[in-house]
């Protein structure tokens, strides 16, 4: 494990026991643990967490893709601390500095007719926004998503969400649509060259350049979704430029662009989830639409916009956000100083720290040297991802592609956690892993971290050979 000079306090709170007790009594059981003894973390540094008994990981998983700058980074504690000793909240019937200064500063970052930002909580809470902003634009009311996608899990969003762990036995999701998921791995149509990352999938295909036939499969089941599935106008089209929560899944290099083609000849906004994308974390682009060549209608941003503070966003257009307007809406929390502060605190650290390029960078290193571990075993499937966001899919064979066995995935996971290194679990069956740390990780790190998964990935070999 790499060296840290980090101290972290003494722990001095309950026993493991009594917090496990107080969870099981006094916490809602739909918030599930990982791992089989869960973690009791008391404190962050950069990429490492310690826990109750001062032991040591380098969490490859952020608080599931939110710490972006690293945990408790000087700059933002300290702009949190002086902002706390100032002003915490007012609402938006006032002005405030820091919510002008941060507009200005965010919509800086993006390009022309994105410049206008309602500030909001949460992830689900920015989707939900702008689905409402599309019908209320559009005055039309049907929205397509991906099948695979996370886009939040309140009412309205679930409708958006197409994971069936996500899904309830309640209504929801009228006026939600899903069209097939252009997966170039597991995907019916995949091929050699087809995403935008420095790993390929072990398909083949016979492409000449600038051809790619798994695109044009794909967009021809895109148009099939238009054409049976939804009215002649519809409100718009909902994509992350990699899906989060299905294991990194990247689409053919083409295909967003296509899409919103179609989606604007059919009357509808296209809106760009970068929840997960967002803020460097791809590495050659701010932005994950930037990297499709696209520019959105709407972009919803959260997660990494506060490095673990609760704040989110929804960018539009004037005229777009002028629709929403025409009546009163209000957020009692959204943009308030506390949190516009940290989310500029956070982008100057992502400017000052060189994150974006140390994404790029390490996140290359790293799906490279990934790759080493997919084609020496059988097992790893795919790897794939760009910059620090990405995905290994775990498999019984490369042949088959069929997922390999909830049980020895969690064993090699344990394993992992065991050797000091957290990762995250995704995709339709808790196939992939999913490796999106804080973007101040190294090359040492990564070279830590790959050993550790290639031991785990050695003993489940051994452990295989001996039953």
């Amino acid at each position: 494990m790499p060296p840290c000079d980090f101290v972290p306090e003494k722990y001095e709170s309950y026993p493991y026991e009594r917090m496990q007790k107080i969870r099981e009594q006094n916490i809602s059981p739909s918030l599930r643990m990982y791992y089989k003894k869960p973690l009791l973390l008391h404190q962050g540094h950069m990429q490492w967490l310690f826990d109750y008994e001062g032991q040591r990981y380098l969490d490859l998983f952020a608080g599931i893709v939110t710490v972006s700058v690293g945990h408790c980074h000087p700059k933002v504690t300290m702009a949190a601390q002086k902002q706390l000793a100032r002003l915490w909240h007012t609402t938006n019937i006032y002005m405030h500095p820091s919510i002008q200064e941060y507009a200005e500063k965010l919509t800086s970052l993006l390009p022309d007719p994105l410049k206008v930002v309602y500030l909001t909580n949460s992830g689900s809470e920015a989707n939900d926004l702008a689905m409402f902003m599309a019908r209320l634009y559009t005055r039309n009311f049907d929205i397509i998503s991906f099948r695979g996608a996370y886009h939040g899990g309140s009412p309205y969003t679930l409708g958006l969400t197409s994971i069936g762990l996500y899904k309830h036995g309640v209504a929801n999701g009228f006026g939600c649509s899903t069209t097939m998921l252009p997966d170039v791995f597991r995907g019916p149509w995949g091929g050699s060259h087809c995403r935008d990352s420095p790993v390929q999938t072990v398909r083949k295909c016979s492409c000449s350049e600038g051809v790619c036939h798994a695109n044009d499969q794909y967009i021809e089941q895109f148009k099939d979704t238009l054409n049976t599935s939804v009215p002649k106008t519809i409100a718009g089209f909902i994509a992350e430029p990699i899906q989060g929560v299905n294991g990194a899944v990247q689409y053919p290099r083409s295909f967003l662009k296509e899409a919103y083609r179609l989606v604007r000849e059919r009357g509808g906004v296209c809106i760009s989830d970068e929840v997960q994308t967002g803020f460097g974390r791809t590495g050659s682009h701010f932005w994950g639409f930037q990297t499709h060549d696209v520019v959105p209608d709407i972009v919803t941003l959260a997660k990494g916009i506060g490095n673990g503070f609760p704040m989110a966003a929804v960018v539009t257009t004037k005229e777009i956000a002028s629709s929403l307007a025409q009546n009163l809406h209000f957020n009692t929390f959204g943009g308030s100083p506390l949190a516009c502060v940290v989310g500029a605190a956070v982008l100057d650290a992502i400017e000052e720290d060189g994150l974006q390029k140390n994404s790029e960078d390490v996140g290359t290193y790293m799906l490279l040297e990934l790759a080493k571990l997919r084609d020496r075993y059988e097992i790893v499937g795919d790897v794939r991802g760009k910059g620090l966001m990405i995905g290994v899919e775990m498999v019984t064979d490369k042949d088959s592609r069929h997922p390999l066995p909830a049980e020895e995935i969690n064993q090699i996971w344990e394993d992992c956690k065991d050797m000091g290194v957290l990762i995250g679990r995704g995709g339709l069956y808790s196939q992939a892993f999913r490796i999106k740390p804080p973007m101040c990780i190294t090359k040492k790190d990564v070279d830590f971290a790959v050993e550790v998964f290639h031991s785990a990935l050695q003993r489940h070999v051994e452990r295989a050979a001996a039953k």
